[in-house]
């Protein structure tokens, strides 16, 4: 991961963890609460790619495993949000610029459906039967809907600013292409002129010595 991520996604992860814990956890929605957390995870991942994105999900995870009032072990969100950033990095395309809004909505949902789902399952493995109490159908419903009420808002927003800092290979390789292939076409015409400046009068004087050779 470039070092140049690492105070982008720290700035963005830390704004999405205080409108998850002092906005959004206040609310009292019926149902899951919005992971605008998740969502940005997502956007990073879809610029990032699959390692950057790992990465990025463990970090913001953790920190939100951290963070008061957590009520559950530590280490479960940071799993849950490190997997949903690999997979979102793999679904990225033209070099975090994504092709369609269909197709970024497509992705967290299903990211949504997944972590609340591996969410639950880590839960129970460790003992939380929280998930039972309140049902799971309607936290996978509940989580789906409000990510994506909330992903045209802060998705493209997210990774419109992580792009601000990325070099994008392909312009870097259109502009040194275009640069060679100048340099390459200025030299060849100038031969191509000095060649032909030149051969004009080499070829008369040729012609005049031998003219004046002939007795």
């Amino acid at each position: 991961m470039r070092l140049a991520r690492i105070p982008v996604s720290f700035v963005l992860i830390l704004i999405g963890l205080v409108l998850q814990v002092s906005v959004l956890g206040r609310l009292q929605l019926p149902g899951a609460t919005p992971d605008v957390l998740l969502l940005m995870v997502v956007g990073l991942a879809m610029v990032y790619g699959p390692t950057g994105g790992c990465l990025v999900g463990f970090g913001a995870g953790l920190l939100a495993d951290l963070a008061p009032p957590s009520d559950h072990a530590i280490g479960r969100y940071a799993l849950v949000l490190c997997l949903m950033g690999y997979a979102a990095g793999l679904l990225r395309s033209d070099y975090g610029r994504q092709r369609s809004v269909f197709g970024a909505l497509l992705t967290v949902g299903g990211a949504a459906v997944l972590s609340t789902l591996l969410y639950a399952l880590v839960g129970a493995l460790v003992g939380d039967t929280a998930a039972r109490h309140v049902g799971l159908t309607g936290l996978v419903f509940s989580a789906l809907m409000y990510d994506l009420l909330l992903a045209p808002f802060v998705v493209p927003a997210v990774m419109l600013f992580a792009r601000r800092f990325e070099h994008d290979p392909v312009a870097a390789a259109g502009g040194e292409g275009g640069s060679a292939s100048g340099e390459g076409l200025g030299t060849l015409a100038r031969y191509r002129t000095t060649r032909e400046a030149s051969a004009g009068p080499s070829y008369k004087k040729k012609r005049v010595s031998g003219l004046a050779k002939r007795p």
